[in-house]
Parts: C-alpha cells; structure tokens; sequence
C-alpha cells in the first residue's frame, strides 16, 4: 500500500515536477487555429501519446526502472543519453529536463537513495541530461513500484497535464476535460501493456508536427507556457 501511495503522490497534479508550465506545443496549434475545441485537443493527446510519449518516453521511464533495481547508474545515464537525443526540439527537451531535475530534487529530499544521490551528483556534474522519464523510472526503480501501474500512471499524469493546459488555453469547460481522459483510458492502457519487456532498442518517436509546433512556440508574440 505504501508503494501505492507515493506513486500516487509522484503523479499528482500537486507534484511540483513544473508540468504545468509546458503544453508541449499544444499552445502554438491554439494560437494557429489547428486546435479549436475538444475534439482538436483529444487528438493532439492521441498523437502526442502514440507518436513520442508512449514509445519513447514511457519505454524510457521502465528501462530505467529495471536499471535502478539492478544498481546500474552507467546503464541509467546511457539512457538518458539516448533519451536526449531523440529529442529534437529544443523547447521538449529542455521542458523534460526541467522537469527531471524538479522531480529528483524532491525524491532526494524526502525519499533519498544511494543511486538517486549519486545520479543527483552527476547530474549536477552536467555529465547526465536528467530527463524525467529517466529520473521517473528510477525513482520507481529503488521504490518497487509494480510495472504496469507505474507505466499506466506514468502516462494519465502526462495526459492530465495536457489537457490541464487545455482548459487554460480553450473555453472547454472541466466535463470536457474530464471527457478527453475517458476517452483516451484504452490508449493509455494499450501503450502501457505495449511497453512492458522492451528495451533501449525498441524507443521510437515520430511525432514531427508536434515538435515543429514546438519550435515554433518559441517564436509567437504571447506565450502563457514555457513550451
């Protein structure tokens, strides 16, 4: 029950990871029109989830779940290294950076790890990225948070971050919202089943719509989100 519980507590809208701060591009589609109401948004959060966050990110998050339980801090920060990488977009990256280090600042305050401190050094070293997926998965690593629960939960609080962004940026309404996050619970749970037993070898993102509207977010007269 109390691994339970702090996986609730890591996913909760009142984490302080900074997700509220990134729509992840869904501002710039706003601004340009592409995104106008509800249906605009679920399908933003469909892609966003198949294209980048589902096969990338959450297979990410459980590989550096397995390192952590295994002690491996070298095979975690290759990870991170890959995970970089296949970030093209400078506002994407930087969000799950920020967010990284947000959430492994708090984990090493009240739930401190040997591994966890030691990523902790080498991140502030700058000889690690510190991506959120990476610090997620490894938190859930040294906690024994079960797979499929973390995966699942991993990608509802990604997903209610987004459409937290929605209703900032749209008159939708909090039934709309709550709408959206019915609707997408099949998705969520295939790419979670999806997931589990793939490794480094198998993250790949196509999302290229989504990180040109992240470039372009940097660039838009008013911005209300970091990316």
């Amino acid at each position: 029950m109390d691994n339970f519980l702090s996986l609730l507590q890591f996913t909760d809208s009142l984490f302080p990871a900074g997700a509220y701060a990134h729509s992840l591009g869904l501002e710039s589609y706003v601004q340009s029109g592409g995104v106008a109401d509800a249906a605009g948004v679920e399908n933003f959060l469909r892609a966003y989830l198949g294209g980048s966050a589902g096969p990338t990110d959450l297979v990410a998050m459980l590989c550096a779940g397995q390192n952590a339980q295994a002690g491996d801090l070298a095979a975690c920060i290759s990870l991170d290294e890959t995970l970089d990488a296949m970030k093209p977009a400078s506002e994407l990256r930087d969000a799950s950076r920020q967010m990284g280090r947000q959430t492994l600042r708090v984990a090493n305050h009240f739930a401190s790890h040997a591994l966890l401190a030691e990523y902790g050094d080498t991140v502030a070293a700058e000889l690690s990225p510190c991506h959120h997926a990476i610090v997620f998965g490894m938190i859930g690593g040294v906690m024994g948070w079960p797979a499929p629960e973390m995966a699942s939960a991993y990608l509802y609080s990604a997903s209610a971050a987004m459409v937290g962004a929605a209703l900032r940026l749209l008159p939708l309404g909090q039934l709309a919202g709550q709408r959206i996050l019915w609707n997408i619970r099949p998705l969520i749970a295939d790419l979670a089943r999806e997931a589990q037993g793939k490794g480094p070898s198998d993250m790949w993102s196509f999302a290229p719509a989504l990180e040109i509207a992240s470039m372009r977010h940097a660039t838009l007269e008013a911005r209300l989100f970091r990316s």
